[in-house]
């Protein structure tokens, strides 16, 4: 309840900030929205193993036209977002010997952990009309992020995470949207900037909902 309080707080926030930008700037998104996520690392495209990952996503969006190629309208989403996620280290043999304090890390990376990552995802839309109402959208994003703890896989501090997204946009009423879809592939990794670096790769589903400003 706590989480859904302080996500509700965030989009009534962002939704006034996006009205003020409206009425001051040129540079103001046309929608804006909110979607949810749910992603794992057990699915039939990666099932590692060595350790279990989920995690529940929530994004605020804001939605901005760039152009329009042949049939496909193409928009930049910029997205700030809150990510709840599950982790375990699975196999203690994936912490080898050679790692210092190894003993401990096994015993403190095998304990399921509960962390949060923060952070804004720059996403470039490609949606095509379908039927009046119904319109096919294809997503490719990189965001930038804070992990706040450290596992096996990856450090604590700055990562990168990239998401490839697939779904359909139905315009529910004059101005609004709903969306369903899935990351078909999602990966956290810091580009080697802290060790370790094995990043994390998922699949999920998401929801969304938008409306015009």
């Amino acid at each position: 309840m706590k989480n859904i309080l302080i996500v509700l707080l965030f989009f009534i926030s962002f939704s006034i900030v996006s009205q003020e930008i409206k009425k001051k700037s040129k540079l103001k998104p046309h929608k804006i929205g909110f979607l949810f996520n749910s992603a794992t690392n057990e699915n039939f495209l990666n099932d590692d193993p060595d350790y279990d990952y989920s995690t529940n996503t929530y994004k605020l969006q804001a939605f901005y036209k760039l152009t329009k190629w042949r049939k496909f309208d193409i928009e930049l989403i910029v997205q700030p977002q809150i990510q709840y996620i599950k982790h375990q280290l699975i196999n203690e043999q994936y912490v080898t010997p050679d790692v210092g304090n190894y003993l401990e890390k096994r015993e403190e990376f095998t304990q399921q952990k509960e962390m949060n990552l923060y952070g804004v995802e720059f996403g470039f839309a490609a949606k095509r009309q379908l039927l009046n109402k119904l319109a096919l959208q294809a997503t490719l994003s990189l965001g930038f992020n804070y992990i706040d703890t450290r596992t096996e896989r990856i450090a604590k501090g700055f990562t990168f995470i990239e998401n490839f997204s697939f779904g359909f946009s139905y315009q529910t009423f004059a101005n609004s949207y709903l969306y369903i879809g899935t990351n078909l592939f999602g990966h956290v990794s810091n580009l080697d900037f802290n060790q370790p670096n094995a990043g994390y790769n998922i699949l999920g589903f998401e929801i969304g909902y938008s409306f015009q400003i």
